[in-house]
């Protein structure tokens, strides 16, 4: 039976869910998809291998003079040099872009000198900017790469160079919880954004994320019989119960988690539509209404993997 969630409980759902930003991918088609937002929105803007930091560059500019708060990613292994940095550091400082997000990057080989984020970031702090929050990226599951180990002891030294972080996709509340706490044991302080899947085509959810190497999260789907299911019979995935398990975390104040990263993959208007919905059964004069939407869900769910 699904837990019930308290009364405080759904009211920082509902708060975090309202303040989620999105990340897309820079596309030729997906500009036109952010009209659904709500002005001045934050919108996240990824760095690929494929299309190189000014593809990035590029949209943000273009986003940010339409009024949306943007934040890049800057992959470091996209970047060559420090040279190359102080270029795109420039080229930032003159939009109305105040947050950066900097991973390590999904390319094989570096670009240039930098392999790791932690690298970016320790040039970062040389070259003037007007940036008042940097994000560094946090792996629940860990990474195919990194010993857990290494990725604490990383994440320690990249606390001095950043305000917050951000999650890699994960689908099981228990994991993140786990994982958040764990992080304040070891002493990291920083603010944490919880990165969510987003309602999304079954098909394109399983190609993306194994793309964007979230395989360890699919790795623990094939052991969970119940969540797997869902992905695997039904046409769309739905985050509902993902974030009524994360209820409880957001509630804790020793946490100190501020909200969700959203992984629409570019499927904006049906992301803000999931979104609106979910927030309309939050009303707090509804007491049941928000578990009654997830068991008549699943009970859909479940006639849809009997027909």
């Amino acid at each position: 039976m699904k837990r019930r969630i308290t009364d405080a409980e759904k009211h920082v759902l509902a708060e975090t869910v309202r303040e989620a930003y999105m990340e897309i991918f820079p596309t030729d088609t997906v500009e036109a998809k952010l009209d659904t937002l709500e002005p001045e929105s934050y919108v996240a803007v990824t760095c690929s291998p494929a299309k190189g930091v000014e593809a990035t560059l590029d949209m943000s500019e273009r986003l940010a003079k339409r009024g949306f708060k943007i934040v890049p990613h800057i992959a470091a292994r996209m970047v060559k040099d420090k040279t190359h940095l102080g270029e795109i550091m420039a080229r930032l400082n003159d939009l109305p872009i105040t947050s950066i997000f900097v991973p390590g990057g999904d390319a094989p080989k570096p670009a240039g000198d930098y392999s790791k984020a932690l690298e970016l970031l320790r040039d970062i702090a040389d070259i003037e900017h007007r940036f008042t929050e940097i994000g560094i990226a946090g792996h629940p599951e860990g990474h195919p790469d990194v010993s857990n180990e290494d990725l604490i002891e990383e994440m320690l030294q990249k606390q001095q160079y950043s305000n917050y972080v951000v999650t890699q996709m994960c689908f099981d509340a228990k994991i993140i919880g786990n994982w958040v706490r764990a992080i304040r044991d070891y002493g990291i302080t920083l603010p944490v954004w919880l990165g969510l899947p987003s309602v999304s085509n079954r098909a394109s959810l399983m190609t993306t994320s194994l793309r964007i190497g979230v395989g360890n999260s699919l790795r623990y789907l094939k052991n969970n019989g119940r969540i797997a299911a869902k992905l695997l019979w039904s046409k769309t995935y739905r985050p509902d119960d993902l974030l009524i398990d994360l209820a409880q975390y957001l509630a804790d104040p020793e946490l100190n988690i501020q909200g969700h990263h959203i992984y629409c993959f570019n499927q904006v208007e049906e992301a803000e539509q999931w979104r609106r919905e979910f927030l309309a059964e939050l009303d707090p004069a509804i007491d049941e209404a928000l578990v009654e939407h997830v068991n008549r869900r699943k009970e859909d769910e479940d006639y849809e993997t009997t027909t």
